[in-house]
């Protein structure tokens, strides 16, 4: 009898260590509106990675989860475009960093907007939603500053057919190649 309640407590134990554990390292979040389409929907469920930016810096391309600087109660999914000492410019339907045209094929449509060469602070980030024209994000004069990054999305959980790791586009590696 002492051994089978011994072996429901360890098992207890390890139980709501785990769930403590996946609480601290992954959040559910849902899509809302249409900023990120067409790589993720309307009421999609994403898990975020909550550590993996205590290991790395987060890097042009990672689709990042975030409070805008505007609202701390708001929660965000864009696209890094551009990291702290980079310059971006949004000119001709195309987005240039560090004067080099980025490759995109996961955009909804090209800009039609235009954004000044504008260089980026040495602790913000430059994002961009993938339906480039309707979304509220950093063309529109504001930049993520690290600490309000919650994490990077990381699998679309919801619904079940959909089942897939979000697609992070190696743009750094784009702009290291051009350069070479």
């Amino acid at each position: 009898m002492r051994a089978i309640f011994r072996d429901i407590l360890i098992t207890l134990i390890l139980v709501i260590a785990v769930f403590l554990a996946l609480q601290v390292t992954f959040q559910r979040f849902v899509v809302v509106e249409h900023c990120m389409e067409p790589g993720l929907q309307e009421g999609e469920r994403i898990l975020v990675n909550k550590v993996v930016y205590h290991l790395h810096e987060p890097e042009r391309g990672d689709v990042i989860i975030f409070h805008p600087p505007f609202d701390p109660e708001l929660v965000y999914v864009k696209r890094i475009i551009a990291i702290p000492g980079d310059t971006v410019e949004v000119r001709d339907g195309a987005v240039y960093v560090n004067g080099i045209e980025l490759d995109e094929p996961y955009i909804q449509e090209p800009p039609t907007y235009t954004f000044p060469l504008t260089g980026i602070a040495g602790d913000e980030y430059f994002v961009l939603g993938d339906n480039r024209n309707n979304a509220n994000d950093s063309h529109k004069g504001w930049a993520v500053p690290k600490e309000n990054i919650i994490g990077k999305a990381w699998l679309i959980f919801w619904p079940p057919k959909k089942w897939k790791l979000v697609h992070t586009y190696p743009l750094g590696e784009q702009l290291a190649s051009s350069t070479e």
